[in-house]
């Protein structure tokens, strides 16, 4: 696939574009993308290199596909370790001044090769193609991710009120505030605010849009969390547990099969009012979720926060308004309000792989008309008719690598990419105490 937009049409776009940032005050944009360890890798132009950058791209090293959780690498057959070069193509379309960041814009990037094909890698360009290839079908998939983050200072958390407590509000409502404000200063709907479970963890969540875009948004709102944050002398931990023992930080996927402008998990025929082709497109996704959890749940850490009797989704089965199976059927009051939620992710996965494994996981349901397991109406770990999820990522691993769909979808070089990368981590962490692993990548999400 090559880029889309004609070299000139993208330079007379950022030219308009810095117009307008000049305008507010901007003088760098920032382009990220997300690595197969889920770390956020930058680089950013002055304002005046914007044009150039999105007619040529900005040169960025291949080996970051590589790259582990501690900055180390591993390899791949295909790998060419430091030699090549791709170039970073700002999505202009998502440009925004960072309202916590004075003087600096950010854009999500595409990767390409020098030639102008994108790069196989690309795991922005994986979730697009996912949701391009749902499109082709004549579906459209609304999606969200919530963003659950812990805060702290001095190593430990910043507040111990209750759960969902108004005494957390109280310590930090300057902090929620500011939060809310900047969120909303750059454009996003923010449905709901609040403390959660854990010590000192917060939780935002945003209006549903297209797949890419709520990858992107997650990306967004994830860096004006740290940045606002900081303005209030608190670090911040997207990593799945802060401390052993404790709630994780999830990252729940939320979302919903529409065709021609109609919700299919509202008013249908089937269960709980859901169309059959929604129940088809579920059915996919649990089938593969032990598969899915290598891109949902990608670290060794993820599978402390996975564990039964935490809200986490820790078994294979779905029901309506069930928080403990690891698929959840929202009904909600309206048709645009019913979804599905995927609870088992956390926070440390890449947003564009998981999105488009789920897609390309729902797809699969779809075209087989695979149909929808019977529900499971409580708690799973009290009835005991439920598969419980792999329990280390090692045993997501194996389900990964027998995974069809998945291989198909990811494509030959990222799907050896990310196997590699998840079989290093384990290698890295291997041997350390729950307490050690919890340690190692405490502040590296």
């Amino acid at each position: 696939m090559t880029i889309t937009r004609p070299r000139a049409e993208r330079a007379a776009q950022a030219r308009a574009a810095e117009a307008q940032l000049e305008a507010d005050g901007i003088d760098g944009v920032v382009f990220g993308w997300v690595d197969n360890a889920g770390l956020t890798r930058v680089k950013s132009v002055p304002r005046a290199r914007l044009a150039h950058a999105a007619e040529h791209g900005v040169g960025a090293v291949p080996c970051f596909d590589l790259a582990l959780v501690d900055d180390s690498f591993t390899v791949t057959p295909s790998s060419t370790g430091p030699v090549g070069d791709l170039r970073l193509v700002p999505d202009l379309d998502r440009l925004v001044p960072l309202a916590a960041q004075p003087g600096w814009a950010w854009a999500p990037a595409d990767r390409y090769a020098q030639d102008g094909t994108r790069h196989p890698g690309c795991q922005r360009g994986f979730a697009r193609r996912a949701a391009e290839a749902v499109e082709r079908r004549g579906f459209s998939v609304e999606a969200g991710i919530e963003v659950e983050w812990v805060v702290a200072a001095a190593g430990a958390p910043a507040t111990l009120g209750p759960a969902y407590g108004m005494t957390r509000f109280i310590e930090h409502s300057d902090y929620l505030r500011d939060l809310l404000r900047v969120l909303t200063d750059q454009g996003l709907t923010v449905l709901q605010l609040h403390p959660e479970y854990a010590a000192g963890q917060f939780e935002v969540s945003v209006a549903a849009e297209g797949p890419v875009e709520a990858a992107d948004t997650t990306m967004l709102v994830r860096h004006t969390i740290r940045a606002v944050s900081a303005r209030h002398d608190l670090r911040v931990s997207f990593a799945p547990v802060f401390a052993e023992g404790s709630l994780g930080n999830g990252g729940h996927l939320h979302l919903s099969l529409w065709r021609e402008g109609r919700n299919l998990a509202h008013g249908g025929p089937g269960r709980h009012g859901m169309h059959p082709d929604a129940e088809h497109f579920l059915a996919g996704v649990l089938a593969e979720l032990p598969a899915l959890l290598a891109l949902g749940a990608p670290s060794v850490a993820s599978y402390l926060r996975l564990v039964p009797s935490r809200f986490a989704g820790a078994y294979r089965c779905w029901g309506l308004e069930n928080r403990e199976a690891a698929l959840r059927l929202i009904t909600g009051s309206a048709a645009g309000q019913a979804n599905a939620e995927v609870k088992c992710f956390d926070a440390a996965a890449n947003p564009y792989l998981t999105v488009g494994g789920v897609l390309a996981a729902g797809l699969a349901g779809l075209e087989t008309g695979l149909p929808l397991p019977p529900e499971t109406p409580g708690d799973p770990s009290v009835l005991g008719s439920a598969e419980r999820l792999p329990a280390s990522l090692p045993e997501a691993i194996d389900a990964f690598e027998k995974s069809a769909p998945l291989r198909e979808a990811l494509g030959g070089e990222l799907y050896e990419a990310v196997l590699a990368v998840r079989k290093a981590e384990v290698a890295l962490l291997s041997g350390r105490t729950h307490a050690e692993v919890v340690e190692a990548v405490r502040w590296r999400y």
